[in-house]
């Protein structure tokens, strides 16, 4: 039996849009000689509809396209991911099979996602039912959603797992045997999450003692990188097939021929290439979708506006970013003058606006309010802000979109200034730690010297006052970085932290910046997700040490 994984990249609410996708991509699979056509979870209405799942008027919308969808799909059996209104008037997360204009089968989502971007409690209601059998041509396969099977470990970043429906599916089988598991998923990308996943489908294989074959959705959706991937496991867990990641594709998997036993992948891509290809998908697809077609950002000389240009020109092409240097008397000439050479070798338009003049006026006139005041960080606040008015301004009257450039390390701790820096409508970066700016920098000069040498080995510096560093004001990076994972993502808490050797000084000032800094991150630009699991939802104001 031939079977095909499909990836697709729909859109949200363009119902048109995302059939067409799934009758052509069923139509090239029909062709390829399929018995069963699959696509992922959710892949009529597109990923993560979020609040437009509470509107009447979009569900409606669904049922009519989904019902015009049944009648033009191909005489092949098809299992793809749609929005089911039950009797009740509640929605389920469900899956169906379709051929000739009927339902053959249809099920549920049981274990729904309690993430802070899907957050599918609030949508849907769970499936209590058991996983049906979808028998085809005589080949029977349990039939599941998401994690329904790896469930507790939703967002694998645990080291261990259960598999809570091993036991139900077992239960379901009857007579003849299940041959195979069908999952059909919208798994988002996080870094080092593929190989926790292959890690996590052959743990499935192996405790089912059959293959499992996973569809994954791809695309850039909001925040969301979907990275495809879909895969084919053998009974031993082993990794049969496997499809492109970051791009729409297809594999066909021949039951009878081709899942006997696991095999080695020809090549297998580093997990800096792969982030770095997600970014380049998210920003493509976050353009593509907006239909804005070019960027602005200003270009420091430092590695993170560095690395955020040479994503966005491979994304979006170098004829279509402006990038701009806005120098002030505290800027080395060393940072416009490797600005310059990265942008030359990016081959995008480069512009040097200095500030001197504008906060030279800014300061006179606050002079009598700031009579017999010291300089502070207020003056340093004022050049970061007259740098955002600036490159809005070019955004604005070029119909760009700023793509503003700090990283997670910084907006965790608050090193960044509020309508300065963080002006901008997409932060490329802002969910990547300050090391892993290093490492993905480095991954992207690995095929060929792109960003400039001495911007990877300058120390990181603001450049607002005479002779400034980051480390004059912040513990080192390393160790931010550390400490942002260990309490943000893994939920340590104070005494756990300084349990595994961390200074206690240290980790409480880092916490305490990251308690204040709550307001700043909520008026944010949103960030591509790329290492925040469940993200997290604190208070602005609240006295917790721990």
């Amino acid at each position: 039996m031939r079977i095909g994984l499909v990836q697709i990249h729909p859109l949200i609410g363009d119902f048109a849009r995302n059939c067409e996708k799934i009758l052509a991509w069923s139509s090239r699979a029909a062709e390829r000689g399929c018995d069963l056509i699959v696509f992922p979870e959710l892949a009529l209405s597109g990923p993560a509809p979020r609040d437009l799942l509470l509107r009447p008027s979009f569900v409606a919308e669904h049922e009519k396209a989904l019902r015009k969808l049944l009648q033009e799909l191909p005489d092949v059996p098809v299992l793809l991911g749609v929005v089911r209104k039950e009797e009740s008037g509640t929605l389920s997360n469900a899956a169906i099979v379709a051929c000739r204009g009927e339902i053959l089968l249809q099920t549920g989502k049981r274990q729904l996602s309690s993430h802070d971007i899907f957050n599918e409690h609030r949508y849907f209601t769970p499936d209590s039912s058991a996983s049906p059998i979808l028998t085809v041509a005589g080949h029977r396969f349990a039939v599941v959603l998401g994690e329904d099977l790896l469930f507790p470990d939703v967002h694998l970043h645990g080291e261990e797992s259960r598999f809570s429906g091993l036991e139900q599916l077992n239960a379901t089988q009857g007579e003849k045997p299940v041959e195979g598991i069908i999952n059909i998923a919208a798994s988002a990308y996080l870094f080092g999450k593929y190989d926790r996943r292959r890690q996590m489908l052959g743990q499935l294989a192996r405790a089912a003692g059959m293959p499992v074959l996973y569809c994954n959705q791809v695309g850039g959706q909001d925040s969301l990188l979907f990275d495809g991937y879909s895969t084919a496991v053998s009974a031993d867990g082993g990794i049969c097939r496997e499809a492109k990641g970051f791009e729409e594709d297809c594999i066909v998997v021949d039951t009878e021929a081709g899942l006997g036993q696991g095999r080695s992948l020809a090549f297998q891509e580093g997990e800096e290439e792969r982030l770095y290809r997600g970014l380049v998908m998210g920003v493509k697809d976050y353009f593509e979708k907006s239909a804005i077609r070019s960027a602005v950002l200003g270009l420091s000389g430092g590695i993170d506006s560095a690395l955020t240009a040479a994503v966005a020109v491979d994304a979006l092409g170098a004829e279509n970013l402006l990038c701009l240097a806005l120098p002030s008397k505290y800027s080395s000439a060393e940072s416009v003058e490797d600005a310059e050479l990265l942008a030359a070798n990016l081959g995008c338009r480069f512009e040097v606006l200095p500030i001197d003049g504008l906060f030279s006026r800014f300061t006179a006139e606050l002079a009598a309010q700031f009579a017999g005041l010291q300089e502070d960080v207020t003056e340093q606040n004022l050049q970061a802000r007259i740098r955002g008015i600036l490159l809005m301004a070019m955004a604005n009257k070029f119909g760009a979109l700023l793509l503003t450039t700090g990283n997670k390390s910084e907006l965790a701790v608050g090193y960044c200034t509020l309508y300065g820096d963080m002006c901008g409508g997409l932060a490329v970066i802002g969910d990547l730690p300050k090391q892993l700016v290093y490492r993905l920098a480095a991954c992207k000069n690995s095929r060929g010297p792109v960003i400039p040498e001495r911007i990877l080995r300058k120390p990181p510096s603001a450049e607002l006052r005479p002779g400034q560093i980051d480390q004059d004001d912040l513990p080192p990076y390393d160790t931010i970085d550390a400490v942002v994972d260990l309490y943000l993502e893994k939920r340590e808490g104070l005494e756990e932290i300084v349990a595994r050797g961390y200074d206690r000084a240290v980790v409480e000032e880092i916490l305490g910046r990251i308690r204040g800094s709550e307001f700043k991150r909520k008026q944010a630009p949103m960030a591509l997700r790329a290492t925040s699991g469940g993200g997290h939802l604190f208070p602005n104001l609240h006295n917790y040490r721990g």
